[in-house]
């Protein structure tokens, strides 16, 4: 069966990643649409190759410089913003979408796909984090399937395929522990840009990269697993894995643990979301066992890494919280990236944002972007000199 695509954010580590994989299996799938928000130049390559019928780009500048990088005879729609986003995700054609974009701008083209019925890949985790209550109800309504990206939830996924909910016992969420595992917390503030960046295991955007580092991405795969598992907080348990081979584990209440394994690459989830139940063959090898020696596993520092702390606490409140502790950590990570705050004040402002938000206990779609709105304009405040 072929399948036909919309890729939302392409040009990303993502995006290539499944294009990579449409390269392998031509037969397969079919790439119908694609978005980038602003590189304009590894999109009109990508056009070339794979023919579109509609792309979405960020404004109307990105649209004229996309213009002129093809070639006038290439006839592609080019659609711009939040509202071209949503049109490609629900293009008639399209059986299967790829959410790859960064942020809370996959929340709404996430939503239009679901609405229209389309499977959707989920790479972006922020939309769950938001508002998974809102997205999980709507796409049983519509008879969407939801398949996770993320290394760790297309591992838990997997391990729970031909297993009961009802026995399982603890979800087992792994997580490198980032560069600064083992750094003294006394090291925190000397924490440059380039430092962060640097992560041991994952080759990924600055954006998760940074929160890989503050562990505050942990923190989002917890409410991320909340929503697409059906379970509680409290069966949720953060492993601290360093070599990133085990992706997550499902502990059954019979004391048996099933993990799932593999090198520490993206295409192997994304092949799994794409093909599922099927596996396709995409030339990874199996981890060489032999040369790895050991494996490790340790308990996660909260005090060390207060972001994990605080998106526990989120996600244990619910309600607006977990929009507003995505949002300041959007900002934040922005402000970090861009040298106006060190290392540790991305905690900090998260956590006075969070202090400060009148939270809502059972929010509407609209009281969550409310709340987002209202994080950004708070962190800004406290960002302000």
């Amino acid at each position: 069966m072929v399948r036909n695509l919309s890729i939302l954010g392409a040009t990303g580590s993502i995006g290539r990643n499944t294009l990579r994989i449409v390269d392998r299996f031509p037969d397969r799938f079919l790439v119908k649409a694609l978005s980038a928000q602003s590189n304009m130049t590894r999109l009109a390559g990508q056009i070339k190759r794979y023919r579109p019928a509609s792309v979405a780009v960020g404004d109307e500048r990105c649209a004229d410089d996309l213009k002129a990088l093809l070639p006038p005879d290439l006839a592609v729609d080019i659609l711009l913003g939040e509202s071209g986003l949503c049109q490609i995700a629900g293009l008639g054609d399209t059986d299967l979408v790829v959410t790859a974009v960064v942020g809370a701008a996959g929340l709404l083209p996430t939503l239009a796909a679901i609405d229209e019925g389309k499977d959707i890949a989920l790479a972006n985790k922020e939309t769950l984090v938001m508002a998974g209550q809102v997205v999980m109800e709507r796409a049983a309504v519509a008879g969407a399937r939801i398949f996770p990206v993320d290394s760790e939830h297309s591992a838990i996924f997997q391990c729970l395929a031909g297993n009961r909910k009802t026995d399982v016992d603890r979800i087992l969420l792994t997580g490198s522990g980032g560069p600064f595992r083992a750094v003294p917390v006394e090291q925190f503030e000397s924490i440059t840009v380039d430092d962060a960046l640097n992560h041991p295991n994952w080759q990924m955007g600055p954006k998760i990269t940074i929160d890989s580092a503050s562990m505050m991405n942990k923190g989002l795969e917890i409410i991320e697993a909340k929503w697409l598992f059906d379970v509680p907080l409290e069966t949720i348990q953060v492993v601290i894995h360093p070599q990133s081979i085990v992706h997550s584990m499902v502990a059954f209440k019979d004391g048996s643990v099933i993990a799932q394994l593999g090198v520490p690459d993206m295409k192997g989830a994304i092949a799994c979301a794409l093909s599922w139940p099927e596996r396709l063959e995409i030339g990874q090898p199996a981890p060489d066992f032999a040369a790895l020696h050991q494996l490790t596993f340790e308990a996660p520092d909260l005090d060390k890494f207060p972001c994990l702390r605080m998106a526990m606490e989120a996600c244990a409140a619910a309600g607006t919280l977990p929009a507003v502790l995505n949002a300041a950590n959007e900002m934040a990570v922005i402000a970090f990236l861009d040298g106006k705050i060190g290392f540790t004040a991305i905690s900090e402002l998260v956590g006075k944002v969070m202090e400060n938000h009148e939270w809502v206990a059972h929010p509407s779609l609209e009281e969550i972007m409310i709340a987002d709105k209202w994080a950004r304009r708070e962190s800004g405040r406290w960002m302000r000199p």
